[in-house]
Formats: structure tokens, sequence, C-alpha cells
């Protein structure tokens, strides 16, 4: 049960995912909300613009979902190890568009929502970026480390 200690947090965040594509978070719902707040904010803007804005919201909200869960899969497969790995990153960038093409399919049976490649994209680039800021603080951290501990950080591979 060690393993749970580091993939809970990538668990209940892919059961959140899934509960996001059900009809409760389908477009008509959240333009029911997000559109009079919009509209609140800026009473001027057309019609057309608070479309515009609610599905830039919509499309911004799967590219911050799938960072932190391309994030939180890295951690599991880290399990506690300290540094980064590109194979740790080539397995959670394949887990994340596994479980964003999933999430589509199973958008597929939502008689609200429907399957998007593009969604299944949108996911990745989320995931793909997550990747790469967690590499960046990973090498970092690593560089920060081994100057303080008198090494040659030039050539310090991570």
């Amino acid at each position: 049960m060690n393993w749970l200690r580091w993939w809970w947090p990538a668990l209940v965040w892919a059961g959140m995912i899934f509960s996001s594509s059900t009809d409760a978070f389908s477009g008509e719902n959240t333009s029911r909300i997000l559109i009079p707040f919009l509209h609140r904010l800026f009473p001027a803007a057309r019609w057309e613009t608070l479309a515009t804005a609610h599905l830039l919201i919509r499309k911004s909200a799967h590219v911050t979902e799938y960072f932190l869960f391309g994030i939180l899969i890295v951690r599991g497969i880290r399990a506690g190890r300290r540094g980064w790995d590109w194979r740790w990153t080539l397995a959670a960038l394949a887990a994340a568009a596994g479980w964003a093409a999933l999430d589509e399919l199973h958008q597929s049976f939502v008689p609200s929502r429907g399957p998007s490649m593009i969604d299944v994209l949108i996911d990745f680039s989320g995931a793909l970026f997550g990747q790469i800021v967690f590499a960046a603080v990973a090498t970092l951290r690593a560089r920060r480390a081994a100057g303080t501990a008198g090494v040659d950080t030039d050539n310090l591979t991570v």
C-alpha cells in the first residue's frame, strides 16, 4: 500500500476529471453561470464576445486540469525519488493522453456532451506544459543542491 502514498492525489484528480465530464459541466450548464457573470463584469460586451470568453474559459480549464494531472502522475511515478528522468515524463504524458482519450469516450455516452479529438490535444498540451514546468523545477533544485555541495554545475545532468 506504499504506492498509494504517491498515487492518491493523481487518482483523486482523475476522478474529478471524470466527474467534470458529466452533464453538470456541459457547455449549456456552465454558460448559465459564466455568461451572466461575464456580463456583469463586462456589461457593454456583445453576446458573441461573451460566448467566446465562455469557450476560452472552458478550454483553459482543460489545460489547467491536465497541467495538474500531469504533475500528479509524475509525482506518483517518481515515488519520492529526487531529480527528473525523461522516462518519467514520457510515462506521465502517455498516462495523461490515455486518460484524456478515455474521458472523451466517456463524454460520447453523455447526451449533452460529445467526444472531441481537439479536447484530447488541448488536454495533452496541458499535461506537456506541466511536465516542462516539473522538469525545470527538478533541474533547478538539483543544480542548487549540487551547487551548495560544491559540485561543478556546468556539466550536471539530471
